[in-house]
């Protein structure tokens, strides 16, 4: 089965775990994720099922949009509200308090990754050496917020934000730096992942109502974006893994069709296509 379902994962589950249940219901072993999200969070996780699992390394630039809860006055070793207090007392902050300092975190900016991450420091988790208390620091990432606004005040010491960025984004890093920012401290408290990509909480689907309906095909994930060629053409593909064609376009991936069977996932390559995936 060579597909991906968008799936809304809730909150209290790895990724990985859920892949796993996904692929367990669908009867699919080969499953993995489009982009991680933490446990703690919930929303658009796509699974991609079969050999469509190859095309991760082609969504991890995509943008992501998210709605997450800072709660202020306190910071945890995580920077959720899954880790423990190292630091309370810190003061509330008013709705136009934050509302200066968010410019300041729009655009390209450089963001420190929590410690607790999976990023390696010399070969190691960060999130291993956090928790055997050895002291480490880590290099600020660049990565771009196109998108940081407040949407509510829930109460005195929580806001919710919305938020759109680039792949690499911790929000657990805006929730601190919003805080540093305003002398105080912050935690993250709530998230929930609303858009991956091209893949939308709203066509999204539950454990409860996954089947495989659920599975958007590679002919619906591409769209117009499809390549036909013939079988002289595939034979020449799928033994020199280029296809002997130019280059049209401006879309980083198109699906491979012989006839009406999906064979194929493209991308350009040296002003010409380059078979990536093979789907048969």
């Amino acid at each position: 089965m060579n597909g991906i379902v968008i799936l809304n994962k809730p909150s209290g589950i790895s990724s990985n775990t859920a892949c796993r249940k996904v692929g367990k219901i669908l009867g699919e072993k080969k499953v993995g994720h489009l982009g991680t999200l933490d446990p703690m969070a919930e929303g658009v996780l796509p699974v991609a099922l079969g050999k469509c699992t190859k095309l991760f390394d082609y969504y991890l630039k995509k943008r992501k949009t998210y709605i997450a809860e800072f709660t202020f006055g306190y910071e945890t070793d995580t920077l959720d509200r899954e880790g423990r207090i190292v630091v309370d007392g810190g003061r509330f902050p008013t709705k136009e308090d934050i509302a200066l300092v968010l410019p300041k975190l729009r655009g390209e900016i450089a963001q420190i990754p929590p410690k607790y991450s999976a990023k390696k420091v010399n070969g190691k988790r960060a999130y291993d050496l956090a928790r055997e208390n050895v002291e480490f620091e880590l290099k600020p990432k660049d990565i771009t917020i196109y998108k940081l606004e407040m949407l509510e005040q829930i109460d005195n010491k929580t806001y919710k934000f919305l938020i759109e960025c680039s792949a690499g984004t911790y929000i657990r890093s805006i929730a601190r730096d919003i805080a540093y920012a305003l002398q105080t401290y912050a935690t993250m408290t709530h998230l929930q992942r609303k858009m991956c990509g091209e893949f939308l909480i709203e066509n999204s689907c539950t454990f409860d109502n996954i089947n495989d309906s659920s599975v958007i095909s590679p002919s619906e994930l591409f769209g117009g974006n499809a390549i036909n060629i013939d079988e002289n053409t595939f034979k020449l593909a799928f033994n020199t893994g280029y296809i002997n064609l130019p280059s049209v376009g401006e879309n980083e991936l198109f699906l491979v069709k012989l006839d009406t069977i999906d064979v194929g996932i493209a991308t350009q390559f040296d002003g010409k296509y380059k078979l990536v995936i093979r789907l048969v």
